[in-house]
């Protein structure tokens, strides 16, 4: 045999046995078959065998499993976004023919993937104020297919009783797909999460999951997840998924898996750090609503306690309980230019301008919700408005930027 065959085609193979705290890397295009009956017989879509790269590994088999663990799922699949994800719920459940409803304050990519693509494929959709079940209800019609939910809303934060929201789509037989980022398998469980008539506990239908955010935690990966415990939905989604040639890479799902393990902590860590700077935002007259759901005075707080949170109402200002993670939203006086809000956020040190959020580092985006909102109540829309992604700085840093930052505009 010539040395380059040799080389190519080498017959040693590692002794079994390895242990170690993480699993190892597996990368493949070629699955290589022992022989021509197992090629027929191997089936990727239980998990028994492998096929292809693109429809599994032991890494990213092991990863799915492991978000099946975090979000009490049975089925999981794994996109290359979070947005992918919520595209990929979209292809693979819905039709010519079908109608969505999105909430008002839905993650804005999703918004526009339905007001193109699926609009272009024949596929309608409307916006309902997630504040208001009965809104949901009435817009329900024969053509409705799926209800999408968010909680709580993109950037201003709204939490809706999604108890109630569920209970009505229960009644009308229309599937539910969850947008869980925020709650990442921690605040609460999503196929869990509500009691019905006969009292058996029930939840969403399909869970949809930016790992970009809280599993990945570092800022440096895309990647989303759709989980359902439902068999027939499962089947659906991951052929969709292997007809769309979606896949992620090796190494992606390797620092995931790394990363999960110190997920709950961070978490914690940045929900507490998250209230502290609420807690101070709050006292600051500068600011003319602070939007968090633990903070008592915010749209949906009740409903965040019923659903992440232990115990009855507070007095205090922010609810201590459950969990409430990273994110902050402030809205300045209306008396504060635009100008002035661009210049705040211009002026602050550790606070970066950047989009997404639970990396370790703090960043804060400027939103123009005249733009985003169909059915926000007028007050929210007076004033400039701000949303803070908490990172791992220490909070009393975070708040002296704030304040420094403040006094540059006064």
């Amino acid at each position: 045999m010539k040395p380059d065959t040799a080389l190519i085609h080498h017959a040693y193979q590692p002794p079994g046995g390895f242990v170690s705290p993480q699993i190892a890397v597996h990368k493949a295009s070629s699955v290589f078959f022992p022989d021509v009956q197992a090629m027929r017989e191997r089936n990727w879509l239980d998990k028994t065998g492998y096929t292809y790269g693109l429809h599994g590994t032991p890494t990213t088999f092991t990863l799915e499993e492991r978000i099946c663990q975090l979000e009490g799922a049975k089925h999981c699949v794994l996109l290359p976004s979070g947005l992918a994800a919520l595209a990929q719920v979209n292809l693979a459940l819905l039709k010519s023919g079908d109608e969505i409803l999105i909430p008002d304050n839905a993650y804005g990519p999703l918004k526009s993937l339905a007001e193109a693509e699926l609009a272009h494929w024949g596929i309608s959709h409307q916006y309902y104020d997630p504040m208001q079940a009965q809104d949901l209800a009435q817009r329900i019609g024969p053509q409705t297919r799926m209800v999408w939910l968010e909680v709580p809303g993109s950037v201003t934060l709204e939490f809706p009783d999604l108890a109630a929201l569920l209970r009505i789509c229960r009644e009308h037989k229309v599937l539910t797909a969850l947008d869980n980022t925020w709650g990442a398998g921690i605040a609460f469980a999503p196929f869990a999460c509500v009691a019905d008539a006969n009292h058996d506990v029930t939840g969403v239908d399909v869970c949809v999951h930016a790992l970009t955010k809280y599993p990945s935690g570092g800022g440096d990966v895309l990647m989303g997840s759709v989980t359902t415990c439902r068999d027939d939905l499962a089947r659906s989604l991951k052929l969709s998924h292997m007809r769309l040639g979606f896949g992620i890479s090796a190494n992606d799902a390797e620092l995931v898996l790394r990363s999960l393990p110190s997920m709950g902590m961070r978490y914690s860590a940045q929900d507490a750090s998250c209230r502290q700077v609420a807690q101070w935002c709050l006292q600051q007259s500068a600011f003319a609503q602070v939007l968090h759901p633990a903070v008592t005075s915010s749209p949906g707080h009740v409903h965040w306690r019923d659903l992440c949170a232990a115990g009855g109402a507070s007095d205090a200002a922010i609810h201590s309980g459950g969990a409430a993670a990273s994110l902050l939203s402030l809205r300045f006086q209306p008396t504060v230019s635009q100008a002035q809000v661009d210049r705040f956020c211009n002026s602050l040190k550790l606070f970066k301008l950047g989009f997404s959020w639970a990396g370790p580092i703090s960043l804060i985006v400027p939103y123009a919700l005249t733009s985003m909102r169909h059915y926000a109540p007028a007050d929210l829309l007076q004033g400039g408005f701000v949303r803070l992604a908490i990172g791992l700085e220490a909070p009393e840093d975070l708040i002296d930027d704030l304040s420094q930052a403040l006094k540059a505009i006064s």
